[in-house]
């Protein structure tokens, strides 16, 4: 992606809406709209509320990033993707481990999908390592990233310290990055952890911000300290 993808802009920013309430998950949303384009829903919210959270979000102005890692058989991500697809959303993951044939076919579904419901194609992206995991095995990355690549997907969820190796291998896809924590701030559960400063330095297209924002005393003021460059 073109340097200009590199600037904290709010198009580059999605809020990480984990709850499984989906009234406080819209409240949530609205009260940062100004700061966030992108509004992520993953398995806690969508197994709470279902698709009408997607609709919601949507109505709200949000393109939405749905975040639920399909890892199954080719067949069922296909029918999973297909259904994904058709609600709109902006983002989809599905997890490298499945191979090229799973991924293919969750590819498929959406194009799909969305196209039968009349939507654009949402951006398919493999999962690579989650953030939880520990220090990466030697070529696992690259081989998650190759077989993305193989099966047509258009982008990637990777840590900030796995970009130099992620964008080695594919160069052009888009990049997904989770694990963004305050400048001098807990990084929680996630080891694969960077600021937004770093992130976007290493070469991040999108971030996926949560609790740094989720469980701060203040979050529009954390939030607009995004926009003007003072949070690291």
């Amino acid at each position: 992606m073109g340097e200009a993808m590199h600037a904290p802009t709010r198009e580059r920013f999605a809020l990480a809406l984990d709850r499984d309430d989906a009234v406080a998950a819209l409240r949530l949303a609205s009260g940062l709209r100004e700061y966030f384009a992108i509004a992520k829903v993953g398995l806690e919210l969508f197994t709470a509320a279902g698709p009408s959270v997607v609709f919601a979000l949507r109505e709200a102005g949000f393109r939405v990033f749905i975040d639920l890692k399909l890892h199954d058989i080719p067949t069922t991500v296909y029918r999973s993707a297909r259904v994904l697809g058709s609600l709109g959303p902006a983002f989809v993951t599905m997890h490298a481990v499945g191979g090229v044939e799973m991924l293919r076919m969750g590819v498929q579904g959406l194009m799909e999908g969305a196209t039968n419901a009349g939507e654009d194609m949402p951006i398919a992206l493999a999962v690579t390592v989650l953030t939880s995991e520990p220090t990466e095995e030697e070529g696992r990355l690259e081989t998650r990233i190759s077989t993305a690549l193989a099966a047509g997907v258009q982008g990637y969820v990777a840590g900030a310290e796995d970009l130099g190796v992620t964008r080695k291998v594919a160069p052009r896809m888009i990049s997904m990055v989770p694990g963004i924590r305050a400048a001098g701030g807990p990084a929680h559960d996630q080891t694969r952890s960077a600021t937004v400063k770093e992130a976007f330095a290493a070469g991040a297209d999108y971030l996926v911000i949560g609790r740094m924002i989720t469980e701060a005393a203040d979050p529009i003021a954390v939030a607009a300290s995004l926009l003007t460059g003072l949070e690291g």
